[in-house]
């Protein structure tokens, strides 16, 4: 599929969303929100795909809000009364499960950065699993630059992800994040020399996960994701709930014959969530 904002295709348990707008720096617009929400999860209904791979086109990977969609006179910006600031949480919930939408995938994901990783394209980023980026990328929470606290996920995903100072000190100044040192305090997995180098490193990644049991791999993503979001004990209660709804010894027994013989092991598809 195709659209105004990104292309999305999916081989042999691949999918590859790329954004296709680098005339206007990948900027977001209202439209990409939803579309990018149901694309996610449309690719989760089927149950056909074992990852997801994000990755841009142009000089820039994403510029975030176009800001010419704050100085339009749209009535999802009007805070004026209580009726309005009602209708401005709404939206800005439905705004937040968009890339919700990408956290709570029960494939992995992973995004590959190259240059500018800006504003609500931080908060895209810190909702994969896994970012890689290129030498000339960079990182910043632009929106302190605007006059608004960033409110799409970037600031409760971020210090989960990087020391809780360095997180304040971005959301604070705004100051850009180099490659290296997006490498130095996690935010990104590994630095690559250039765009190819690092969506090349992003499929490899996809690659390696698409071959482990899509069963094993739900399941380590659903119990990281629980133990972030929630202490030690009650983890590892939901661990043993978990485990045992997918413990599965048919599909170990082709992981490991596999693994013995160092073939590639095929595995089922999850089922639909239609």
């Amino acid at each position: 599929m195709s659209n105004d904002f990104f292309s999305l295709a999916v081989d042999n348990g691949i999918a590859h969303l790329q954004l296709n707008r680098p005339e206007r720096l990948n900027t977001m617009a209202p439209p990409f929100f939803p579309l990018l929400r149901d694309a996610v999860r449309g690719l989760q209904t089927t149950g056909d795909t074992r990852v997801l791979v994000i990755s841009s086109t142009g000089k820039h990977f994403c510029a975030g809000m176009a800001l010419d969609v704050f100085g339009a006179d749209d009535a999802m910006f009007v805070t004026a009364t209580a009726r309005a600031r009602l209708a401005f949480q709404e939206t800005l919930r439905e705004l937040i499960d968009c890339f919700s939408a990408i956290d709570e995938a029960r494939f992995p994901v992973v995004c590959a950065v190259q240059g500018g990783c800006v504003g609500g394209a931080l908060d895209l980023a810190t909702a994969c699993d896994i970012r890689v980026c290129s030498a000339d990328a960079f990182f910043t929470v632009q929106e302190i630059h605007i006059g608004m606290m960033a409110d799409l996920g970037v600031l409760q995903r971020l210090a989960k992800i990087v020391p809780p100072g360095m997180a304040r000190e971005m959301a604070y100044t705004g100051d850009r994040v180099g490659a290296e040192r997006a490498l130095a305090v996690g935010l990104v997995n590994a630095v690559l020399p250039d765009a190819d180098a690092a969506l090349a490193h992003a499929m490899t990644l996809a690659r390696a996960i698409a071959a482990k049991s899509p069963l094993a791999i739900t399941g380590s993503k659903l119990a990281l994701n629980h133990a972030r979001d929630h202490g030690t004990a009650a983890s590892l209660a939901q661990m043993t709930l978990l485990q045992s709804a997918i413990f599965d010894t048919d599909e170990m027994a082709v992981a490991i014959a596999a693994w013995k013989t160092k073939a590639t092991p095929e595995f089922a598809a999850l089922s639909s969530t239609r």
